[in-house]
C-alpha cells in the first residue's frame, strides 16, 4: 500500500533502484545531506543525477541541509517543485553551520513556507527539531508556532 519512500542514499544507488520503483508504482525520493563527499546527494547538481535514473525517483528536500551547503532552497523549490515530494524543515547557519533555533540560522524557513501556501503546492512538511534546546517537546512546539506564525502573520 505504499506509494512513496524517502531515504537517505547514494547518487549512484538511483539506477538501482529505478527499475524496482517503476516495476512496483513506488515513488523512491533522495534525501540530500550537507556533506560535500563524493556520491552524495547535495546539490542541484546531484539532484538531477538521481532523478535521471527515472521518473519514479523523486526529491525529499531538506532545506536545512540545501542551505547549509550554501544552496538556494527557494530557487531550488521553484524549479523542481513537481518532483517534491517531501520537505525537511530545520534552521542552520551557511557553510555547514551549526544548528540553530528556528528563525536564529540562515534558512529561508519563511519563504519556502509561503511559497507551498501561495502558489498551493501539496508538498508535506516535516519539522526537525535539531538544535540544542531544554526539552524536545517543548522546543517541536516552539517550530510549530514559528510556523504559525509566518503562515498567519
Amino acid at each position: 500500500g505504499v506509494d512513496v519512500i524517502t531515504a537517505s542514499s547514494k547518487v549512484s544507488f538511483a539506477p538501482r533502484v529505478a527499475p524496482f520503483a517503476e516495476e512496483h508504482k513506488i515513488t523512491f525520493a533522495f534525501h540530500n545531506h550537507s556533506s560535500s563527499a563524493a556520491d552524495e546527494v547535495v546539490s542541484p547538481e546531484s539532484f538531477a543525477a538521481v532523478m535521471k535514473a527515472g521518473s519514479r525517483i523523486a526529491i525529499n528536500l531538506d532545506i536545512g541541509h540545501f542551505t547549509a551547503a550554501n544552496h538556494d532552497a527557494v530557487a531550488f523549490l521553484d524549479a523542481n517543485h513537481a518532483r517534491i515530494v517531501s520537505l525537511h524543515v530545520k534552521d542552520r547557519k551557511r557553510d555547514q553551520g551549526e544548528h540553530t533555533p528556528w528563525g536564529e540560522g540562515d534558512v529561508p524557513i519563511a519563504a519556502v513556507l509561503r511559497r507551498l501556501r501561495d502558489r498551493k503546492w501539496d508538498i508535506p512538511v516535516q519539522l526537525e527539531y535539531e538544535y540544542r534546546g531544554q526539552n524536545a517537546t517543548t522546543e517541536v512546539a516552539k517550530c510549530l508556532a514559528y510556523c504559525k506564525t509566518i503562515l498567519n502573520g
